[in-house]
Parts: C-alpha cells; sequence; structure tokens
C-alpha cells in the first residue's frame, strides 16, 4: 500500500519541538524518520499521548459500529493475553479452546442443525469472515462444475448495492464478477425478486445482509431463500445464500427470536459476524461458520498438528491476537443469552427513542428508525433549502459529535442522509445531549442562505456505506 505524506513534501523537514519532561532539556523528534538515538520511554510516551488528544472521543463516534465500550476486567483479561498469538495452537491450547468454545455457542445461537458439526473460526473482523464465506461458495461451485465437465471461468455473485465493501473487495481480488442489484425508489437493499433476476449457472451464491450499513435494515432472507427454492425447482439452479450478520448476527437472536435468517433455512450455508460490533469486544475479532461440514470444502482447510491431534484451520490471516477471542469468550460467559438481550434491546430503545426524537423537531425526515439493528438513517426535507446533511455533520463536529453525512448509490445519489450507530455505552443520556446540541446548532443553519457544504467536504467516515462500482467487472 502506498501512504502519501498528508503535508506533501515539505512537512517531512519539520522536526516535533519536545517540551522538557521531568526537568529534561528539550530535544526535537523526526517526525517521518527514525530517530538517531534512544530516548526516555516517558518522554516517547508523552510525545504519542499529546498528539493522539488530537484524534475524536471514541464514545461520540457515532460513525462506527466498532465497540468503544468494555468493562474493566475484559479489559484486564486482554491485556493479560496481549501477547497471546492465536495461530500458536499448541503453545496456548487454553486460548484454542475458548476459540472453539465460542464457535460452538454462536452455532447454537444460530441454530445449527447439529451445533457439534458446525465449523467454524475466529477472524480479525467481519471482512475477513465476508472474504472466507465468499471463498467457499466459489470453491463449492468450481468443484461443483468440474464434476459435470463445465467451465469453471466465470462465476459471479449477487448481492444488493447496499453491502459492505468489503464485499467490492472480495470479488475484485479473488476474480468473481460482482452482480450489484441497485437501489430503487423506496427499495434501498435486496429482495428477493431483485435477486433471482441476476442468477444463473454461474453464480457461486446471494449475500443477504442482516442489518445494512445505510440505513440499519435487515434484508429478507427468508424470502430470499424461498425465492431460491422456486428458482431450483423451476430451473435445476441450486444457489447457496451466505448471510453477511455483521451486524444484525448480534442482535437478532436476542431482540427478534421469531426472525428466521439463519442456519434454519437450509440455503444458508454460512454466516459471519462481526464481535467487535455487537459482539461488544474491542477492534479485533470476527467470526465466520459454516451450517457442516459438507459446506466448506475441505480443499480450503490446512490441517496443522494441535497437541498430538489435528487442528484444521481456515483464515486469510497467520499471526494475529488472541486477546480479543478471549474477550469475546468472557462476553458470553458474564452476560449469557439474558444479559446479551437486556445490552441489546437498551441500545435498541435509545436508537428508536432517539430516532423519534429528531424527527419531531421539525426538518428532518426518518429512512429507518432504528428498529432493526439499532441504527438510523435520517434525510433533511426536501423543503428545507438553507442547509444540507453535510451542513449538520460539520456543526455537530464542532462539539465532538461524529455522525456521518452521505450520498446513496447509484439510482438514489439524490438521498443525501446523516446516520446514527448506537452501541453500548451510548446512553438515554448522551442521546439527550446530542438532541441538545442539534436543537443548539439549527437556528444557525437556518439563517444560512443556502448550503455550504456539500458530498465533497464529507470526509471519508461513511463506515460500510461507501459507493461501490457496480460496472467494474470481476476478472474471472
Amino acid at each position: 500500500m502506498t501512504v502519501r505524506h498528508p503535508h506533501g513534501g515539505h512537512g517531512e523537514s519539520r522536526d516535533l519541538a519536545v517540551n522538557p519532561v521531568f526537568s529534561r532539556e528539550p530535544l526535537r523528534v523526526p517526525r517521518y524518520a527514525m530517530p538517531d538515538g534512544e530516548m526516555e520511554p516517558s518522554t516517547a510516551y508523552q510525545v504519542v499521548h499529546d498528539e493522539l488528544m488530537l484524534d475524536g472521543n471514541a464514545r461520540q463516534n457515532l460513525a462506527t459500529f466498532v465497540s468503544t465500550w468494555a468493562e474493566p476486567e475484559a479489559r484486564r483479561l486482554m491485556d493479560e493475553c496481549a501477547e497471546k498469538n492465536m495461530i500458536d495452537k499448541d503453545e496456548y491450547p487454553q486460548t484454542a479452546e475458548l476459540e472453539t468454545r465460542c464457535v460452538h455457542m454462536l452455532a447454537r445461537l444460530w441454530h445449527a442443525p447439529d451445533p457439534r458439526d458446525a465449523v467454524g473460526c475466529s477472524t480479525t473482523g467481519s471482512s475477513e469472515a465476508a472474504m472466507l464465506g465468499g471463498l467457499a461458495l466459489k470453491r463449492r461451485w468450481q468443484e461443483r462444475r468440474r464434476a459435470e465437465g463445465k467451465p469453471t471461468d466465470r462465476p459471479n455473485l449477487v448481492m444488493g448495492i447496499n453491502v459492505q465493501v468489503c464485499w467490492e473487495k472480495f470479488a475484485d481480488y479473488f476474480e468473481v464478477e460482482a452482480r450489484y442489484v441497485p437501489m430503487e425508489g423506496d427499495r434501498y437493499h435486496l429482495t428477493p425478486e431483485t435477486a433471482v433476476e441476476l442468477c444463473d449457472e454461474n453464480t457461486i451464491g446471494v449475500v443477504a445482509v442482516l442489518g445494512s450499513t445505510f440505513d440499519g435494515s435487515y434484508e429478507p432472507v427468508a424470502g430470499i431463500a424461498a425465492a431460491l427454492d422456486d428458482l431450483q425447482a423451476r430451473t435445476g439452479l441450486d444457489i447457496p445464500v451466505h448471510v453477511d450478520a455483521a451486524s444484525g448476527g448480534m442482535i437478532a437472536p436476542f431482540l427478534d427470536p421469531d426472525l428466521t435468517w439463519d442456519f434454519r433455512l437450509p440455503r444458508v450455508a454460512s454466516i459471519n459476524t462481526s464481535g467487535h460490533k455487537y459482539g461488544l469486544v474491542m477492534p479485533g475479532v470476527g467470526w465466520a461458520l459454516w451450517r457442516d461440514r459438507a459446506a466448506l470444502p475441505d480443499s480450503l482447510v490446512f490441517h496443522v498438528n494441535y497437541l498430538g491431534g489435528d487442528m484444521p484451520t481456515f483464515a486469510l490471516n497467520f499471526s494475529r491476537p488472541g486477546a480479543q477471542v478471549v474477550a469475546q469468550y468472557y462476553n458470553f460467559l458474564r452476560l449469557g443469552f439474558d444479559g446479551y438481550r437486556r445490552v441489546q434491546r437498551t441500545c435498541r430503545d435509545v436508537a428508536t427513542r432517539l430516532a423519534a426524537e429528531i424527527a419531531r423537531l421539525g426538518p428532518f425526515e426518518l429512512i429507518t428508525d432504528g428498529g432493526d439493528i439499532p441504527v438510523f438513517a435520517f434525510r433533511v426535507r426536501e423543503d428545507i433549502d438553507r442547509f444540507s446533511v453535510f451542513d449538520v455533520s460539520a456543526a455537530l463536529r464542532e462539539r465532538g459529535w461524529l455522525v456521518p453525512a452521505y450520498t446513496f448509490p447509484k439510482n438514489r445519489t439524490d438521498l443525501a442522509v446523516l446516520r446514527i450507530v448506537v452501541r453500548n455505552g451510548f446512553s438515554h443520556d448522551l442521546a439527550d445531549l446530542l438532541l441538545d446540541d442539534l436543537r443548539r446548532v439549527l437556528p444557525r443553519l437556518d439563517k444560512q442562505s443556502e448550503p455550504q457544504r456539500d458530498a465533497d467536504d464529507a470526509g471519508g467516515f461513511a463506515h460500510g456505506a461507501e459507493t461501490k462500482n457496480p460496472r467494474r467487472p470481476g476478472r474471472g
């Protein structure tokens, strides 16, 4: 990856002027070159600490889905496991055991036909887990096509254009044609009818999203599966579903138990989720699960010796932290089903109340209300012409609130919204403070003669709501 200096060539000659620490003499530290010699640990700490004060307050970051709060005991366990490498199964057998327990817990939570037969693994996040799910779909399709004596050079994957950008990366990196269903009118995600229209004999699978990053809504997984059942009955095409449940996989089981979206649907082959989103772990862990061993081709699995036995592994990364896996197990153990339900219920209650209060302010119109995952999007009413969502986002940033503003993708680029993600730790009290600040800036914005900011001023923190390029073909 090419990293460009943010200030151009002039900045490379500027050194950091460091104030005396504990009566030490002032010194200068190069910003973009390694210093010639050592410095005291406390001095180095102070230099880094002071610069990091310029970061935003993570608790006020309403753009990210990633956990920004954890119990002290979870943090302590992570500190105790900071040096453990997840890949070293034989050196850290109990950490590996905790990973296995988490997989079995998730298999039961997502109604695998036989949780003991379900296979899965931890990953660095839901993006890696999604790519593993996509790879398994591609390999299963290739093996079936080869057995039938058919070509395997033009695989495609069907999904809504609202999918997280990791799916665009998957298609590009692993040479699969991405077939995006565009948004139309008030339809902001995939539907059964639009999914089936793009399927053919080269379709390796359909991705259904349980919690769209654009607006927080669930896609109708059961309806998509039923439409694919009908397609198979009519044409013989047997197309599996992967559920990208990065957020919803840790919401729906607790708050929407009657919603059928998981392994209860025979067509669902695999599911990914993010442990560091609504799994409530600090950044660095995701999970990928397959309904049974047949759903994960053995040709993708590497077998390593583990305590004299066989340990199958399937991941893109090799070395990665074990601390987050330990924290995930701690959360499962600490909260249990009822505890997760209370946490997620509080998040949804905060989201739906905050959405309703914002709608009552007058200038805004809700796109969603936080009733699926605790995420909602809202727009400036069409008859408001003095300010834009981008003006609102910039005004809230003055008080430290990071609320992303962005436009929807192709066919609805006219729709610009603000989105709020409610996570564990964002309380009713903090929601009220956000409302107070929003009420405070609206009179000032209403005095503008016209909007002062547009999409070019929005920055790059849409967090999953980036626009895809529907015309970019896979190279397969």
